[in-house]
């Protein structure tokens, strides 16, 4: 029986091998390794950033504005906030300067947490709130729901305290 060997077999035919070449870059890409393509790594912040469509822009320092498509961001990263402060390898391509590569360095603001109640007020809130729950359970206990408007408005309330706690 013939022994494998573990160099794989190239077959000359594939459309991919260019006469022994790796296959070509699309000419708009943008190579990392290009020295005269890569111009400096400025720090800015993320204007927007839609992860659904998987891109946003970023201005630089000094007022540039770059594109971010999602292969810049960091592993584990898949949402960037709007003002998170980055910094970014910028290279120049067909369609002007993109980011390679993202690193965050601070996470914007938390505009809740400028907002939000002080503690003692907060305490007055979460004592009014347990005597509407109160109430609450007590109609449930007798078989009724509360009416729809009063459930979306204590849902909405239920949401924006929790929200005040998670700041």
């Amino acid at each position: 029986m013939p022994r494998r060997t573990a160099t794989p077999v190239l077959d000359p035919a594939d459309p991919r091998r260019e006469h022994g070449r790796p296959p070509r870059r699309r000419p708009d890409a943008v190579d990392p390794h290009d020295e005269e393509q890569v111009t400096h790594m400025p720090t800015g912040r993320i204007k927007f950033y839609d992860s659904t469509k998987g891109f946003g822009f970023a201005q630089t320092d000094e007022g540039e504005e770059v594109h971010v498509p999602a292969s810049a961001l960091p592993a584990g990263v898949t949402e960037l906030r709007g003002g998170t402060r980055v910094e970014f390898g910028v290279a120049e391509g067909r369609r002007g300067k993109q980011a390679l590569s993202l690193r965050v360095l601070d996470a914007a603001p938390s505009v809740v947490r400028n907002h939000r109640p002080g503690a003692t007020e907060m305490a007055v809130l979460m004592e009014d709130l347990i005597t509407w729950l109160d109430q609450t359970s007590n109609g449930l206990r007798r078989g009724r729901y509360p009416q729809r408007a009063q459930a979306q408005k204590m849902a909405q309330v239920l949401r924006r305290v929790a929200d005040d706690l998670e700041a």
